[in-house]
């Protein structure tokens, strides 16, 4: 059942990994996501390591490999990316990035608990007004107007970086069918996280389920280009992936 809420909790929660194509050139977000998909967003402005970071450290590197090829080549390259592929045919960007607007709003309560949970009070009212701005004159969230009209910035925090505040070190590197990559702290707010998406308690399972496999075409089909130009710019993708997630998410944590 944890499982099925954290797949729940879809593919845009905080699965970003940062592949750099030019030393010293802007930066691009690969999204591994939930389910099947490896997909892309822009992430700039990425913070440096702090001194005694260590992005290099990888126990189950052996593991995580075959899991990470697994998910790329097998996952993505038959069954996520031919469908993604014709989803983009179907719909035009705009209505897709409708499609991902309406499934962030609804993580309203994944971003006001963890907001509270690290004190950032204001955070949490932001939340709540970005909601109910974007639930209303949004059309149930498919336009961000809180953001596009009235410029409230989204204020993310997830249950891994609400652990990592408390003190909880990240654990070890983890890669797995189906789900993006992870650290053994991230896996465990991740399944949190999944708990606190409402549609779960009033959907059936398959509901739920069908609603993260298309979230996460959608998003895939919204990056195939750009996928595309950072896998084919990058030797080491997997070395890559997992060290631009481990600095994302450190950087993440101390802001």
């Amino acid at each position: 059942m944890i499982s099925l809420l954290a797949l729940a909790g879809g593919s845009v929660q905080a699965q970003e990994i940062t592949a750099t194509d030019e030393a010293g050139s802007p930066e691009l977000s690969v999204v591994v996501a939930s389910d099947t998909t490896a997909e892309m967003a822009a992430q700039p402005n990425l913070t440096a390591a702090a001194p005694g970071d260590d992005f290099d450290e990888d126990p189950w590197e052996g593991f995580n490999e075959k899991m990470f090829n697994f998910n790329r080549e097998v996952l993505d390259r038959f069954l996520l990316k031919p469908i993604a592929t014709g989803w983009d045919f179907v719909f035009p960007d705009l209505v897709q990035r409708g499609f991902r607007n309406m499934f962030d709003n609804l993580r309203v309560v994944r971003r006001v608990v963890n907001n509270t949970l690290q004190l950032k009070l204001a955070g949490a009212g932001t939340e709540l007004a970005r909601f109910t701005i974007n639930s209303t004159i949004g059309l149930a969230g498919f336009f961000d107007i809180a953001k596009d009209g009235f410029g409230i910035e989204q204020k993310d925090e997830d249950t891994g970086q609400t652990f990592g505040t408390w003190g909880m070190g990240p654990g070890p590197y983890l890669v797995l069918p189906f789900l993006p990559p992870l650290t053994v702290r991230d896996g465990i707010g991740y399944a949190v996280d999944g708990a606190m998406f409402p549609a779960s308690y009033f959907l059936p399972w398959w509901s739920a389920l069908a609603g993260t496999v298309t979230e996460t075409v959608n998003e895939r089909s919204l990056n195939l280009d750009r996928f595309e130009r950072v896998t084919e710019s990058t030797v080491d993708l997997y070395g890559a992936v997992r060290n631009a997630y481990l600095q994302r998410r450190a950087a993440a944590i101390k802001q």
